[in-house]
């Protein structure tokens, strides 16, 4: 499956070394003002090479809007946004051609389809996300303006480290998208160290859904939690997620998990959004909030073991340019995921209660 979404839809293609990665976005609404600099602008926040912890493939992932606007303004037609591959190492995947890396999607793609594009990982590469991200760009332009709703996410665990201080102002102002000023410092130089012995880390993001529509979802086989997670489980390396308090409500009686309804005028709140805005797979107009595991970077430079086509086991050092931690770069994609859904979702809940 290559398309996302039920009325707001988008359709990715292209390869890692490839020509261009793009998308094709389907029933976005008219007359909605939207250029190029709208799309950048969160391009820009995914690309590779933007720190000295990032992958050093120099690309400007400059967008081009083919299609679906006209005068500055979309058409309610499919929109069409191309991203050319310009700095391709192609050269340094040719010695691992025939090896299945270590928690790569290589095995399962060469025995799905009997070929597979060895160089960079084809689509399965992360470079793939960039057609989420622009699809997500013209859904939180839409959210934020129609709606008021705002998405945004951090970086609120590294390793085994998890960080307790949320500052929003703080996540664009460091290279690791940490909402945690104070354990900033400590935390990058564990990256570092961890870059410097050719090696990787993992982590989690926590993403934010602030001010959303009441009743997106629907019960049953719509849940909103479910579909968020399906979106959150399609991006590469992410491993797992949970609803606000999540795993913890597992651990405690009913009497502490619950969490009271509070009467404000004709609002109505919970007591500490413990469900993460979400009840019976409805949203309930708290903030909906969830965070996701993302696994350490599978191409390393320390020596591996593992198996090539022919039947061998082999030794291998994943060559090329890779990020030491994937986390700080999700973060742009999680929220691009998230906009999709939501965005979706709030066009499925007008369209069948005519709200």
């Amino acid at each position: 499956m290559n398309t996302f979404g039920n009325l707001f839809r988008i359709t990715s293609f292209g390869e890692s070394h490839g020509k261009a990665i793009g998308v094709i976005i389907d029933n976005c609404p008219p007359n909605v003002e939207l250029s190029e600099a709208d799309i950048q602008v969160e391009l820009d926040r995914r690309r590779p090479g933007q720190s000295h912890i990032t992958t050093p493939r120099d690309e400007a992932d400059q967008c081009e809007i083919l299609s679906g606007t006209f005068e500055g303004k979309t058409t309610g037609t499919s929109i069409a946004v191309v991203v050319h591959n310009k700095n391709q190492h192609s050269k340094d995947y040719e010695d691992i051609k025939n090896v299945f890396r270590p928690s790569h999607a290589d095995f399962g793609y060469q025995n799905k389809y009997g070929i597979r594009d060895y160089r960079g990982g084809g689509r399965s590469s992360a470079r793939e996300t960039i057609a989420r991200v622009i699809g997500g760009a013209v859904a939180k332009k839409i959210l934020k303006e129609r709606y008021n709703v705002d998405i945004w996410a951090f970086v609120d665990q590294v390793g085994e480290n998890k960080f307790k201080n949320i500052d929003k102002n703080y996540v664009e102002q460091n290279v690791l998208r940490m909402a945690d000023e104070a354990a900033f410092s400590d935390t990058l130089k564990l990256v570092e160290s961890v870059k410097n012995d050719g090696d990787s880390i993992g982590g989690c993001v926590q993403v934010r859904v602030e001010n959303p529509p009441v009743g997106l979802g629907s019960p049953v086989f719509g849940k909103l939690e479910g579909e968020l997670a399906r979106a959150m489980l399609s991006v590469p390396a992410t491993k797992g997620i949970e609803f606000g308090e999540g795993f913890e409500l597992s651990a405690k009686r009913g009497s502490e998990a619950n969490d009271p309804f509070i009467a404000e005028g004709d609002e109505f709140r919970t007591e500490r959004n413990a469900n993460g805005g979400i009840l019976g797979g409805i949203s309930t107009g708290d903030d909906i909030w969830f965070r996701v595991g993302i696994k350490p970077t599978s191409s390393i430079l320390k020596t591996q073991t593992s198996a090539n086509k022919d039947g061998e086991n082999v030794e291998l050092s994943v060559k090329g340019r890779h990020d030491p931690i994937l986390v700080p770069r999700a973060v742009p994609i999680l929220e691009a995921m998230a906009a999709l859904v939501i965005l979706d979702h709030t066009m499925l809940h007008k369209a069948q209660c005519l709200s």
